[in-house]
Parts: C-alpha cells; sequence; structure tokens
C-alpha cells in the first residue's frame, strides 16, 4: 500500500475535480473569497449555489479553513 495516499478532507479530492470538473483550488480560492466564515454556512453555500454533495463539500471547506491556521 502507498504512503502518499491521502487522508482526512484531501482523500476527497480526486473524485471533487473528477465529478465537478474544477481544480481544488479554485474551490478554495472560491471559500476564501467568499464573506462567509463559518464551516456549515460555507457548507450550505457550496451546496445550494455549486451543486456540491455534503460530503465534498464538508471535505473543501474542513481543508481550506484548517489552512487559514
Amino acid at each position: 500500500m502507498s504512503e502518499n495516499v491521502p487522508k482526512g478532507p484531501a482523500s476527497y479530492f480526486p473524485s471533487i475535480e473528477k465529478k465537478y470538473g474544477r481544480p481544488v483550488s479554485e474551490w478554495q480560492e472560491l471559500i476564501r473569497s467568499s464573506p462567509l466564515t463559518k464551516h456549515m454556512e460555507l457548507v450550505s453555500w457550496l451546496k445550494s449555489e455549486h451543486g456540491l454533495g455534503h460530503g465534498h463539500a464538508n471535505a473543501l471547506v474542513a481543508h481550506t479553513l484548517a489552512e487559514g491556521k
């Protein structure tokens, strides 16, 4: 088994890029530029405005917010 297998929220990134056709970096820029700051507000926004599923939206928000800490 490879040791370079992403763990945590990043494990969703390949399927996010494949399903929605945009690189994770674009999603992260959208999240960073949003006036929303709370985790679940951002998740709800990605779901309602951009059509992401809950798990994918949650993974993107969790990873992006963790980078800012």
